[in-house]
């Protein structure tokens, strides 16, 4: 079993920056990609960012692209999120997530459905203000 442990949330304003980083329990543990989901109150849980674990291909949603940046360290097994320009609508619990089917070892691009993905963090609260 693996852990995701994810950290970095907090209150900003609008147009802040924020970092949010998730850790892997296993140094061993090897996913064929790890992705950022949000979920706001009252909405259904959301892709945000994606990479593949051994190209580092990487895939945003249309509402992040351009302010959102998934970086991964495989040394570390960890993935962060780099977000800019915040905005009050970005305020949400932010998942990290871990797949590791193999067919997603080969793909171009990483699952964005959350039933792909094996492996939950337990969420980090992000609330941008206005």
């Amino acid at each position: 079993q693996v852990q995701l442990v994810e950290s970095g949330g907090g209150l900003v304003q609008a147009g802040d920056s924020l970092r949010l980083s998730c850790a892997a329990s296993r140094r061993t543990f090897s996913p064929s990609a790890m992705a950022w989901f949000r979920q706001a109150p009252g909405k259904e849980r959301e892709f945000v960012a994606g990479i593949t674990w051994s190209s580092g291909n990487t895939y945003y949603s249309d509402s992040v692209k351009g302010r959102f940046t998934i970086s991964r360290d495989n040394a570390k097994k960890m993935v962060d999120l780099g977000m800019n320009s915040l905005k009050p609508e970005d305020t949400a619990v932010y998942y990290c997530a871990a797949a590791q089917r193999g067919y997603w070892r080969s793909s171009l691009i990483p699952p964005t459905v959350s039933r792909e993905y094996d492996y939950w963090g337990q969420g980090t609260q992000v609330t941008v203000s206005s």
